[in-house]
């Protein structure tokens, strides 16, 4: 098992090596979506979240188990359905009988949410007091019950995913509670050749496994370095200035922006634009993030965090494509 030293210049070295095993180590189960696990992996050590879109049949649970698994990290899924409850995701309390003294007392059973990693699979199809339950397990990292607090073991990553074709019967995350999730990681078809790869992996009689490369104790020295990563301030403006253009009622926004834009992205865009390209440098073994970080991570922190207006929608332009023109044709980024 790789282990993060103390030491910050020592552990950048690290990093990139544990992120070159983890690629490898999944690898044997998974094939291609690297970009996927450069996502996920960058919302752990953020210490975000994030929320997959991708049609069924992806590998996506597949895809996060084995992440868990070469990270040494619990792993819980959860289908979420039209009738689970609250309590089917953070717990519930039980009264039970002491058989001795005949005494009866509560006890707190804790629910799929008290692991590391947890795959809410389709939460778009439970009920918003269900999905409320879980996001605010997701922002403050505990649980309250019966009037006591009960903390969630760090590290805590919820990786949520949600169907793009089928809407009929679901229950469309709100705006806000879509601005918690730090990515929106889109997995998409693979390409021939890895599909044929696949298929010949997955038809056969040998299992593949993937080993240990780091442990709970390393992820959390990740996490902490993460944040004491140095940004300069030309990066910072520029991921703020990217954020503010996504906002129709900016003076200087784009005229398209103004009319395939209904509300843009707020002050949280910005602070995970910075933080998720702090953990991308510290994957990549790098002192601090670049302007290209920004670049490759806009799509993934700014489009589900803007509404696309109704001549957006009618002219079937999505908001990856909003972002992405906002990046190529401002030149916010490298002028």
């Amino acid at each position: 098992m790789i282990e993060i030293p103390n030491n910050e210049r020592d552990a950048l070295a690290a990093s990139a090596e544990a992120y070159r095993e983890i690629r490898g180590q999944i690898a044997r189960v998974i094939v291609s979506q690297e970009r996927v696990i450069e996502e996920v992996l960058v919302c752990l050590l953020a210490d975000g979240h994030g929320l997959i879109v991708g049609v069924p049949g992806l590998a996506k649970t597949l895809l996060v188990s084995t992440l868990a698994g070469v990270l040494d990290l619990s792993f819980g899924r959860v289908q979420f359905t039209p009738d689970l409850m609250p309590s089917d995701i953070t717990g519930t309390e039980i009264l039970e009988e002491n058989p001795e003294t005949g005494r009866r007392r509560f006890r707190f059973v804790s629910g799929p949410v008290f692991t590391n990693v947890l795959l809410a699979d389709e939460i778009n199809r439970t009920p918003p007091k269900t999905q409320a339950a879980l996001l605010q397990a997701m922002q403050e990292r505990e649980v309250t019950s019966g009037g006591v607090t009960y903390s969630l073991e760090r590290p805590f990553l919820v990786l949520a995913t949600q169907n793009p074709i089928e809407q009929e019967g679901t229950y469309p995350l709100p705006e806000a509670q879509l601005d918690r999730f730090m990515l929106q990681v889109d997995i998409s078809y693979p390409d021939l050749d890895d599909e044929v790869l696949i298929v010949e992996r997955t038809t056969g009689d040998v299992a593949a496994h993937a080993d240990l490369v780091i442990g709970k104790d390393e992820i959390l020295k990740l996490q902490r370095l993460t944040r004491r990563v140095p940004v300069a301030s030309h990066v910072v403006e520029a991921a703020v200035r990217l954020a503010r253009l996504t906002r129709p009622s900016e003076s200087d926004a784009p005229s398209f922006v103004r009319e395939w834009v209904r509300w843009g992205a707020g002050v949280r865009g910005s602070q995970f634009l910075i933080l998720a390209a702090k953990a991308r440098a510290l994957l990549d073994g790098r002192a601090t993030p670049e302007l290209q970080d920004l670049d490759s991570l806009a799509s993934a922190v700014l489009s589900h965090r803007i509404v696309p207006s109704f001549r957006a929608e009618a002219e079937g332009i999505e908001a990856s494509e909003i972002i992405r023109r906002i990046v190529d044709e401002t030149h916010v980024l490298f002028g």
